[in-house]
């Protein structure tokens, strides 16, 4: 390889070190300019008015705006006549349904209950032998 000449050398040190400075200071500007937090903060230090009335503002927007409606869907006469009735019979045939299922549970759980002992021990008994 060739050598590189002194005069050479110390041109192209001194271009390495210029080069290491530019980036630092490109750097600590860079993160200057992305320090939003500072921004936020000297921006409300220095304008408080605008920041009181655009958070005055949004909350005033927010208040007025509509809320959301219900939806009303309009339908034949009959089925409106229909649902009025309806709401309370199935209301009632719902009550009596659980009452039924309730009570038919409270039948049949001691059933289920030797149901399921007498399957797990024949499944645990099955299990310990080994087949020759």
């Amino acid at each position: 390889m060739a050598e590189i000449p002194k005069p050479d050398r110390a041109f192209i040190k001194s271009d390495i070190a210029l080069s290491r400075q530019r980036i630092s200071r490109e750097l600590s500007g860079l993160r200057y300019e992305l320090d939003f937090p500072r921004k936020i903060k000297n921006s409300f230090r220095h304008r408080p008015a605008i920041w009181i009335g655009a958070v005055l503002l949004v909350g005033l927007v927010l208040a007025v705006a509509p809320a959301r409606t219900k939806k009303i869907y309009v339908g034949p006469a009959d089925a409106r006549k229909k649902k009025k009735g309806s709401s309370g019979e199935s209301f009632l045939e719902a009550g009596a349904l659980v009452a039924v299922l309730k009570f038919a549970a409270t039948l049949l759980r001691p059933v289920a209950i030797k149901f399921l002992t007498t399957k797990m021990r024949n499944y645990g008994a099955g299990r310990g032998r080994t087949p020759r």
